[in-house]
C-alpha cells in the first residue's frame, strides 16, 4: 500500500503555494512555476500533485517528472520515494536511459526529457498520464526545449486535458508562460542566507585546476561545513582530486559517468567533511546536503558540434553571469556560506548575462529526425521557444539522407524511425542496427560504443584490444554500454546476423560515417581522400598508412596544413565502401574543362571518391559546349586565334564604346567572356575540343558584335585608314586612349586642318615622322604646329637629313611618298 496519502512532507518554502499550483493546473491546465534550487520543487510539487490526482479513478493518474540528466531523475526519484518511507519503483520510479525502475503501482516517474521525447513519439497522447512536469526549464537543454514544443503540440490537438507544469530556478517566467497560453506564473520564495563572494583568480601561468585545489585548501582551514566545487568535467575533477590527496575529509566526485551508488555517496552526508567535486549538475538539478563553502572555477562544458567525430560535442566556455550566482547560491541553502570565484572581479564583468541555449549552438541531426518522426521536419507549426537555425536543421536533415533515414521530402524511412528508439546520435544508430547484420551484435556494440565515448589510439581495432582486456575505470563503462546496446539490439529483434556477416569493425564505422571512406591518393602513400572531399593524411607508425581504404572515425583540420590528420580509423575496402556508401555511390556523364582542353568520361565515384572512369564516344554536344565555356572563361581569351584584323577591329569597336556607348558593344576580355554565347555561339555549336577553338574567325566572330543599323557606320566614325596630301591610305591606330596617325612629316604639306572622326568630334593624334620613320612632333593641332613648331623641327631635321625636302612653307609645299630630293 502506497504511503503517499499518509507521509509528512518536510515544511520547504514550496509548500506555501502547492494549493496555488494545483489550482492553475485546475483551471488554466498549465502553469509556471519560479522557484529556487532547494525550496522543494523538484521533490514535493510532484508528490501533491500525485495526492490531488489520486480519487480520479477513471482519468489518467500518474505525474511524469521530466529532468535535463539521468543523474539529476535518479536523484529526485531517491529523495521522493524517501519521503514516503519506501524503496524506488513502488509509488515513485525512475526511467532513465539503460536503467529502470518502475512498477504498476507507480504515481510519480522521473524520467530525463529525451525519454519521455521517444515515448511521446510511441504514444503521443501519453495515454497513463494526467500531468507533465517539466523541471529545469531555465536550463534550456536541447531536449528540453523539443519537449516543451512537443507538449504544446498535444495539448493543443490531442490531449487538452493534460496538465503540463513548467519550473524553472530563475526568472524565465514570461516567455514560458506566453508559450502556455498566458499560463499563470506562481512563485516561491527561498529564504536564502548570506553569501560572502571571494575573487581567489589564478597566480599568472597557474593552471585553473591547480588554483581550485588551493583554495579549496584556504576555505576549509577558514570556514566550517562541507565543499561543493564546481568543474566543467570529469577529466578537471580527476586532475583537482589527484591535488587534494592526503585532505583531511573525504574528497567526492559527482558526475553522470558514475555508477548511481557512488552518485549517492557523493550526495549522502558522511562523518567526516566532504569536498564534493561536481560537474554542472549541482547548479539547480541536485541539492547536495551540507555545503557552507563553494569553489566556482568558472568554467563549464556546453554543447557544440564536434567536427572531428562528426558527432555532437562539449566545448569548454566561461559560465555567464546567471550560473555564477546560482553556483554561489549553494552555499546559503542552511546558513550563511562564502563561494570562492576562481576569476577576477574585473573578468566577472565580461561574463555573458545568460547561458546560450543550445537548440543555437549543438549539432541538430537528433532533434532533425525526431522532427520528422512528428511528421514536421522544417519544424514548423510547433511552439518553440526558440525556434531551431535554419543552417543547423537543413544541415541535419541532410546527413539523415546520406544515412537513409529519412527520404529526399523530409519523411522518415522504416530505418529512420527504428534509429530513433535506440536513444543515441543518428549515426551512431544506424551504425548499431544495419552493423548487428554486418558484423554482428556483439561487434556493432563495441565500436559503437567506443565511437561514443572517444579513443587514445588512432588505430581502432588496436583500441578495442585494449578495452576488452583493460580493467581501468573507462574501460568496465565501455563494457558496461557494449551490455546495454547488446540488449537493445536483442530486445528490438534486430540481432540476427546475416549468414555471411564478419567481426569487422570498420564496416560499424563506415556505415556511422559513409562520408569518411576514405581511398589513397595514387603516388602519396599517407594521403587519403575521404568521400565528402576531404583529404587526409595518417600519422607517422599508426600502422594504417598500407591500406588502399580506411574507415575514418575521427579526423581533425588544423591551420597550416595541407592536409586533416586521421586520429581515428581503422582498414576497409572497396566491396564495404559500397555497402555502407550505398547512398553516396554514383555514375555521371562528365563533360568538363580539365587540363587545358574538354574531357567527355563516364565516372563511377563515391562521394568525391573516384572509382572508376571511361571515355564517352559521342559526348552531348550542349555539354561540350558548356565545357568550352567553361575552359574559356578560366583560361581566357588567349585559347582563341587574333590575327592583325582582328585585334584592329576590336581596338576600333572598343574606342566607340569608350566614346558613344551604347548600342557599340563593351569588347573588354571581361565582356566578351560574360557574352561569349552570343558573339562566338555558331563555333562553340561546332566545336568539340581545345585545337578547335583554335581555328575560329575572330573577325567574323567580333563582327557579330556590331550593332544594327549602326553598323553601316563603322568605317565612317572611326575608318580604318585615313587619305594623307601625298595620297597615301595610313593606318589608324586605335590601341591607345587617343587615336593616332602616324605618317611622314613630309606627306603632310599642305595639309592645313588636323582630321578629325566620330562625326568629326575626336581630333587625330599625328605623329609625325622624320625620313627614319622616328617621331619629329606629335600633335592634335596642326595649323598650330606649322605657325609655331614646324621651323624649329625643320631646321633640327634640315641638318639630320640634308638631302630631303625641308621647305620653308609646307603649306605651299608639295607632299612627297619620296625620302630623297629629285636630281
Amino acid at each position: 500500500m502506497s504511503n503517499l496519502d499518509t507521509a509528512v512532507l518536510p515544511d520547504l518554502p514550496v509548500r506555501t503555494v502547492l494549493d496555488d499550483v494545483g489550482a492553475a493546473l485546475d483551471t488554466h491546465g498549465s502553469a509556471v512555476l519560479v522557484a529556487p534550487p532547494g525550496t522543494g520543487k523538484t521533490t514535493l510539487v510532484p508528490l501533491d500533485l500525485a495526492r490531488r490526482l489520486g480519487g480520479r479513478s477513471t482519468a489518467p493518474r500518474r505525474v511524469v517528472v521530466a529532468e535535463p540528466r539521468r543523474l539529476a531523475a535518479r536523484a529526485a526519484a531517491s529523495r521522493m520515494a524517501a519521503l514516503l518511507g519506501e524503496p524506488v519503483g513502488e509509488t515513485v520510479g525512475y526511467s532513465v536511459r539503460g536503467d529502470r525502475k518502475v512498477s504498476a503501482r507507480t504515481r510519480v516517474e522521473v524520467v530525463t526529457s529525451g525519454l519521455l521525447v521517444r515515448r511521446l513519439q510511441n504514444d503521443p497522447e501519453l495515454s497513463d498520464t494526467a500531468v507533465v512536469v517539466l523541471d529545469e526549464c531555465h536550463e534550456r537543454h536541447l531536449d528540453a526545449d523539443l519537449l516543451l514544443a512537443l507538449l504544446l503540440d498535444v495539448r493543443a490537438g490531442l490531449r487538452d486535458d493534460l496538465r503540463l507544469l513548467t519550473t524553472s530556478a530563475t526568472v524565465a517566467a514570461e516567455r514560458l508562460a506566453t508559450l502556455l497560453d498566458d499560463a499563470p506564473v506562481i512563485t516561491a520564495e527561498a529564504p536564502l542566507h548570506p553569501v560572502e563572494v571571494v575573487h581567489r583568480p589564478p597566480d599568472r601561468g597557474e593552471r585553473v585546476e591547480t588554483c581550485v585545489a588551493r583554495t579549496v585548501h584556504t576555505a576549509l582551514r577558514k570556514h566550517d561545513g562541507d565543499v561543493l566545487v564546481f568543474l566543467p568535467g570529469v577529466a578537471e575533477i580527476d586532475r583537482v582530486a589527484e591535488r587534494l590527496d592526503g585532505l583531511d575529509a573525504d574528497v567526492l566526485p559527482l558526475h553522470g559517468r558514475l555508477s548511481p551508488q557512488r552518485q549517492d555517496t557523493a550526495l549522502t552526508p558522511g562523518p567526516r567533511r566532504r569536498v564534493v567535486l561536481s560537474t554542472a549538475v549541482a547548479e539547480s538539478s541536485l541539492t547536495v546536503p551540507g555545503v557552507r563553502i563553494v569553489v566556482d572555477s568558472g568554467l563549464a562544458r556546453v554543447p557544440r558540434v564536434d567536427h572531428r567525430r562528426g558527432l555532437p560535442g562539449l566545448a569548454t566556455v566561461r559560465v555567464s553571469r546567471a550560473v555564477a550566482e546560482q553556483r554561489a547560491g549553494r552555499a546559503g541553502r542552511e546558513a550563511p556560506g562564502v563561494a570562492y570565484r576562481c576569476w577576477s572581479q574585473a573578468n566577472h564583468a565580461s561574463l555573458p548575462s545568460y547561458p546560450e541555449p543550445e537548440i543555437r549552438t549543438a549539432d541538430l541531426s537528433r532533434l532533425a529526425l525526431e522532427l520528422a518522426c512528428w511528421s514536421t521536419p522544417d519544424g514548423s507549426g510547433l511552439s518553440w521557444w526558440d525556434p531551431p537555425p535554419d543552417g543547423a536543421l537543413g544541415a541535419g536533415r541532410t546527413l539523415l539522407e546520406t544515412l537513409g533515414a529519412v527520404e529526399p521530402d523530409g519523411r522518415p524511412t522504416a530505418r529512420g524511425r527504428r534509429m530513433t528508439s535506440v536513444g543515441l546520435h543518428p549515426r551512431l544508430a544506424r551504425a548499431l542496427l544495419d552493423g548487428a547484420a554486418e558484423t554482428g551484435p556483439r561487434v556493432a556494440a563495441e565500436v559503437v560504443a567506443l565511437l561514443d565515448a572517444g579513443a587514445r589510439q588512432t588505430d581502432l581495432t588496436a583500441e578495442l584490444a585494449h578495452l576488452r582486456r583493460a580493467q581501468d575505470a573507462a574501460a568496465r563503462r565501455w563494457r558496461r554500454e557494449v551490455s546495454r546496446l547488446t540488449a537493445l539490439l536483442r530486445d528490438g529483434d534486430t540481432a540476427t546476423t546475416a549468414s555471411d556477416s564478419r567481426p569487422d569493425p570498420a564496416a560499424v564505422v563506415a556505415l556511422a560515417y559513409p562520408e569518411r571512406l576514405a581511398r589513397r591518393r595514387p603516388g602519396a602513400a599517407p594521403v587519403y581522400l575521404m568521400a565528402g572531399g576531404t583529404a587526409v593524411e595518417v600519422p607517422p607508425r599508426s600502422g594504417l598508412a598500407n591500406s588502399e581504404w580506411l574507415a575514418v572515425a575521427e579526423a581533425t583540420r588544423e591551420p597550416g596544413r595541407a592536409h586533416g590528420i586521421v586520429r581515428l580509423a581503422t582498414p576497409a575496402d572497396e566491396d564495404l565502401a559500397l555497402r555502407a556508401g550505398a547512398t553516396l555511390v554514383d555514375e555521371t556523364d562528365e563533360v568538363v574543362w580539365s587540363d587545358g582542353d574538354v574531357v567527355a568520361r563516364r565516372v563511377r565515384r563515391l562521394g568525391a571518391v573516384t572509382l572508376s572512369e571511361r571515355p564517352l564516344p559521342d559526348p552531348d554536344p550542349r555539354a561540350v559546349r558548356a565545357a568550352l565555356t567553361d575552359g574559356l572563361r578560366k583560361e581566357g581569351l588567349r585559347l582563341l586565334p587574333w590575327p592583325d584584323e582582328a585585334v584592329r577591329l576590336r581596338h576600333r569597336l572598343a574606342f566607340l564604346h569608350e566614346r558613344r556607348g551604347a548600342p557599340w558593344p563593351a569588347v573588354s576580355d571581361e565582356a566578351l567572356l560574360a557574352d561569349v554565347d552570343f558573339w562566338l555561339a555558331p563555333e562553340l555549336d561546332t566545336a568539340r575540343r581545345r585545337a578547335d577553338l583554335a581555328t575560329v574567325d575572330t573577325v567574323a566572330a567580333l563582327r557579330r558584335m556590331l550593332p544594327w543599323p549602326e553598323a553601316a557606320r563603322l568605317d565612317e566614325l572611326a575608318p580604318e585608314r585615313l587619305d594623307v596630301p601625298s595620297g597615301s591610305r595610313i593606318r589608324v591606330d586605335y590601341s591607345g586612349a587617343e587615336p593616332v596617325l602616324a605618317v611622314k612629316l613630309q606627306e603632310t604639306f599642305g595639309w592645313r586642318a588636323t582630321p578629325r572622326i566620330v562625326d568629326g568630334t575626336v581630333p587625330v593624334v599625328l605623329h609625325l615622322l622624320s625620313p627614319a620613320g622616328r617621331p619629329a612632333a606629335v600633335t592634335s593641332d596642326l595649323e598650330s604646329f606649322w605657325h609655331n613648331g614646324y621651323a624649329s623641327v625643320r631646321a633640327e631635321l634640315r641638318g639630320r637629313y640634308p638631302k630631303h625636302p625641308w621647305p620653308a612653307d609646307p603649306l605651299t609645299a608639295e607632299p612627297t611618298r619620296r625620302t630623297t630630293r629629285r636630281r
